[in-house]
Parts: structure tokens; sequence; C-alpha cells
């Protein structure tokens, strides 16, 4: 993995793990790196090793999630000519291409329970024994792992070994979501804009209208940074005056008047329509049962609120944006109605 590592963010939780990172990278002990998807799991990783006493040696990255669960083994630990079918000639395993450097394990909750194993001993006593073969090799390689799994849940519910665990969490760095980056959108939106701006040869960076820079604050960002990559450079691409600035985003690509419809309906799909006939008249049936307006109008409210916090994954400033109000009118009306904040 050669790469220019390049972090964009100004939010103290972003900056404490990356400074956690740049503290853990001069140990040589094992590193898991949790966080959601698209949150930059691989460019802490890669931290970790460039500023280590590894940085001139290899960083092997491997996907664990990529190969099915009877390649993984191979791949790991590598294996002797005629070890099974196909293999028509002795091949290294990732531990020992990593020899001297470090092996960074992505999706490291997908491993088997035999792979778990085999990397818990060689985490011990630093010896890789390839498939078909009876002597070990011992290696040295620094280990640092990756997952957007809860692994001590997993561990609990016997899907991960609490013995790996404990060899792999000496530091645990856990990435803040997009969402919990507060002022990032902003400053992430303006770095990717800039940079596809300029990839289209455009004379200058126009910005995004205010309109589309609320609607970025407020977006919930489930794939977080990789999404936000994705929508503003599409925003950029699709723009076709340069001189103004972009008024128009697209958040999912798939919507589509055309879109595909499901080959078969869900059952819950089914239940709602043999119940729509109901449905369809029961915004006035309850209308007709209400006997106290002020109750019901702060019910309505309360739900309304409740949903959109939800929606935007309990970011107060973005919900407060999606709904029209001000931070502390939302803080009010969630004091109000007794709402927690997460």
């Amino acid at each position: 993995m050669e790469k220019n590592t390049q972090f964009v963010g100004q939010s103290f939780a972003f900056l404490d793990a990356v400074e956690q990172a740049g503290r853990a990278a001069e140990l040589n002990r094992p590193v898991l790196v949790i966080g959601e998807r698209g949150t930059g799991k691989e460019l802490i990783a890669e931290r970790l090793h460039r500023l280590s006493p590894r940085w001139g040696e290899p960083l092997i990255v491997m996907n664990c999630a990529a190969l099915p669960e009877t390649l993984i083994e191979a791949e790991l630990f590598g294996h002797e000519q005629g070890a099974f079918t196909g293999a028509t000639k002795a091949r290294p395993g990732r531990f020992e291409e990593a020899d001297g450097g470090t092996l960074f394990l992505d999706e490291l909750g997908t491993l088997s329970m035999a792979a778990q194993e085999r990397l818990l001993r060689v985490i011990e006593y630093g010896e890789v024994t390839r498939i078909g073969a009876s002597r070990p090799i011992m290696v040295d390689v620094r280990i640092v792992a990756a997952t957007n799994e809860d692994l001590p849940a997993a561990a609990d519910a016997g899907r991960f070994r609490p013995d790996l665990l404990d060899r792999l969490s000496f530091e645990v760095i856990t990435l803040p979501p997009l969402r919990a980056r507060e002022g990032d959108v902003t400053v992430l939106a303006d770095h990717f804009g800039r940079r596809m701006a300029a990839e289209l040869n455009w004379p200058q960076w126009p910005g995004f209208s205010a309109a589309c820079a609320a609607e970025l604050e407020g977006h919930g960002w489930p794939g977080n940074v990789r999404e936000l990559r994705n929508v503003v450079e599409r925003a950029v691409y699709r723009w076709d005056e340069p001189g103004k600035p972009i008024s128009r985003i697209t958040f999912d690509p798939f919507a589509s008047p055309w879109k595909p419809r499901p080959l078969m309906p869900k059952a819950d799909d089914t239940a709602a329509s043999s119940a729509s006939p109901a449905s369809a008249s029961s915004p006035a049936a309850a209308f007709e049962e209400i006997s106290d307006l002020r109750a019901a109008v702060d019910a309505h409210e309360a739900a309304i609120i409740r949903t959109a916090l939800e929606r935007f994954r309990y970011n107060q400033r973005a919900t407060a944006k999606g709904l029209g109000l001000t931070y502390d009118q939302l803080r009010h009306c969630m004091k109000k109605h007794g709402l927690s904040a997460g």
C-alpha cells in the first residue's frame, strides 16, 4: 500500500484519533482500529506504519472479507506445492511478505475460527507454518487490524476468540463517524470539490450555494467520508456552470423514476397492502377521536422530532437544520417532550 496519506478535518473527535495513532505508532505492539465503513481505517493503518520504526519495510494489506473461507488461511500463511488441489507451486503467505514490516488485516471480524486460532499462534510465538509444511517459519510482523464490528460482543457470542481479542487490543483506536465530526463536512466537501474542479480543468472553484451547503451538513452520511467524496465529486462533475456556485446535489445515484422494481414483494409489503383500505381512512378516523387538541399536537411534534433524530443519527445540529430550527430551539423541544440525546 503505497499512498500519500492525507488527513482532512478539524474536529476534536477526529484529531484525537489521529493523535492517538501517532502515539501508538512508535511501539511494536498490535493495534485494533474500529470504525464504520468509510471512516478511514486504512489511512490510520498507513499512519501507524509510516510513523513507526518499520516505515522502510513492507506494509501488506489483506481484506479478510474479500476471500472465501477456504482460501484465507492459504493467503495468510502460505502453502507448499501440492498442499491442496490447484497448489501447483509453493507460495509464501502475507505474513512472510510482511516480514520486518506491518500486516494490515481489514475486516478482521470475518475470519473463521480456524484462521483465528492460527493467527493467535503467530502473535504469541512469531511462527508461521505453511499449509502442507511440517516446519514453522519465524517472522517479525507488526499486526494492525480493523473492523466495523463489535468484537467484544462477538467474543461473548462465541464468534470471535476472546484470547485473540486480548492479544490484539493493546491499543484500540475508534474512529468517529462523519456525523460526529462537527464542522468537518464543510471542510471535506470543499477539499473534494476543489480537487474535482482541478481535475475537470475549471478556471476556479465556485463553491456550493448556501442551500447545498445546508443539505450537505444535514445529511446523515451512513457511508461517512467515502460517501461524501462520491456525492461531492458527482455534483461537480454534473454541474455545467463552473462560474456559478453548485446548487444541485444528488445523494442517491440510484434514484430514478425508471428504477427496476423488486421481482417479488416482501412479506411486510403484502401485509401493508392488505391493510391499505383501513389506513386510507385512518387519518379522518383519528381526527374524530381527538378530545385534547394540545396533547395531540404535542404528541405529533414529539414524534416528528424523534423521527428526525433517528434519521440524522442523533446529530442534534444536523437534526435542527433538517427541521428548519436553531440548535437552541431543538434543545428546547427535546427538553419539553422529554426526548433523550440518543
